[in-house]
């Protein structure tokens, strides 16, 4: 049985690197100190000059020091010792761990990613097993996550860059990797909050799982085997949202009458494929509602879903992504004063540039020029042979989005409009032939329309 275990665990490690790497790969194993890295660690040391059954590669370790338990100083010099013992290069990491709306553990998960995308590596080398994915795929379920949740963990996925992390264990069994350590005789740091079932992975692992599996041996195995099909289904449904998305994208984002035209459920896969690509992560409620939204909403109504820091609009027949204003204060109207600056940066909205030129552009006296945000009732004459318009009528009708149209920076001399974002100078403050003037030009930071 414990020679059994140790075959399948090797085994397992071996085919996963044959899988992924190459001949001279920088490999860094994620090391708590704990059981699971404690043994990856060991079984990669045992095989990182055993060229005759995987390519040659490097071996380096880093343990991120949380420094949430009072052990934690033990930790680090157990991790630096082992190390040292195999030869394996240390990283060691202290990171600040600041507590966020969804918990503690996952804070201190998000600092040991920070630390890990900035490894100089090729593989981020983590222990999860089959065990850890039977939780992970519980967890997701009843959190209500959509299929690329329910895939769990993959094998391998992109970090950052180039990095890959690598996760040679997940098939192997909990039980096969204690087997390991004991056969071997390895050291482990034990973490006594792995035994606080106040903590939601904790309780599933030592109150729901156990009771599942005594009804149900097979409950972990069939979990896990569950995931890989999640994960195959999320794959085909990308495929077909990306098929669906060479009829439905426009310059703006996606067609509303691309999205009408499809069977709701494709439409709702789409939109989703859509918000994913551009970085935004949605549960299945709110996208039911945005699809809706987008859809049934009268005409004239100007559609705004918020989705963390971004919005969902409905802009000329599309669907499209905007950022939302980093503070409310950049909607209120607000006066700077230009001092013959080349350029002035606008709260996060884009910058203006200023170019002094003769016999073009906008007379302007430095000092007296301000720079502001619309209000309401603005007008200005763009040509001599046209009356004052009012700056509503004048952006809808070049086609500036109604959520761009607040931001947009007006140039006013002593109180006098006489330059506005996208429309250009009033034709009463033109520079005539030989007098100084200057060419504004607007840089706006840019939206997120996929």
């Amino acid at each position: 049985m414990m020679a059994a275990a140790q075959d399948v665990l090797n085994a397992q490690v071996v085919a996963c690197l044959k899988r992924h790497i190459q001949t001279g790969s920088r490999l860094t194993v994620g090391y708590s100190g704990g059981l699971d890295s404690t043994v990856l660690l060991h079984v990669l040391a045992g095989l990182r000059l055993n060229v005759d059954v995987i390519p040659r590669f490097s071996l380096s370790a880093v343990h991120v020091h949380h420094g949430l338990s009072p052990q934690a100083d033990l930790w680090a010099r157990h991790c630096a010792q082992t190390c040292q013992a195999l030869g394996v290069p240390l990283v060691m990491r202290r990171v600040d761990v600041q507590p966020s709306g969804e918990g503690l553990e996952a804070a201190a998960r998000a600092a040991r990613y920070r630390v890990y995308a900035e490894l100089d590596t090729d593989f981020l080398v983590l222990a999860h097993h089959r065990d850890d994915q039977a939780e992970t795929v519980l967890l997701q379920l009843l959190r209500g996550a959509g299929m690329r949740g329910l895939a769990a963990m993959p094998e391998a996925r992109l970090l950052t860059g180039t990095r890959v992390l690598l996760r040679p264990l997940l098939a192997v069994k909990r039980a096969d990797i204690s087997v390991w350590a004991e056969a071997h005789g390895v050291l482990w740091m034990e973490d006594a909050s792995n035994a606080d079932t106040r903590l939601t992975r904790n309780a599933l692992r030592h109150a729901v799982l156990p009771g599942l599996t005594a009804r149900f041996p097979d409950t972990p195995s069939v979990l896990a085997q569950a995931a890989a099909q999640f994960a195959e289904a999320a794959f085909l449904l990308d495929e077909l949202a990306d098929l669906d998305a060479r009829a439905a994208t426009t310059e703006d984002g996606l067609a509303i009458s691309a999205l009408c035209a499809l069977p709701e459920p494709r439409a709702r896969n789409l939109l989703r494929r859509f918000l994913v690509r551009a970085g935004v992560d949605i549960h299945h409620a709110a996208l039911c509602e945005a699809l809706r939204q987008l859809l049934q909403a009268r005409q004239d109504a100007q559609v705004r879903v918020d989705i963390g820091d971004v919005s969902l609009r409905r802009y000329r027949q599309s669907a499209v992504l905007v950022a939302v204003p980093k503070s409310a204060a950049m909607a209120e109207p607000r006066t700077i004063v230009w001092r013959g600056e080349d350029c002035l940066e606008l709260d996060g909205d884009g910058r203006l540039n200023f170019r002094a030129v003769i016999g073009a552009g906008v007379r302007l006296s430095a000092g007296t020029v301000t720079i502001r945000r619309r209000v309401g009732g603005e007008r200005i004459r763009l040509a001599p042979e046209r009356p004052r318009r009012t700056l509503k009528n004048l952006l809808r009708e070049a086609g500036i989005a109604v959520w761009q149209r607040q931001t947009l920076p007006l140039v006013y001399a002593d109180d006098v409009l006489v330059w506005a974002a996208h429309l250009g100078a009033d034709c009463d403050f033109l520079a005539r032939s030989g007098e100084p003037g200057w060419i504004i030009e607007w840089r706006a930071e840019q939206n997120m329309a996929a």
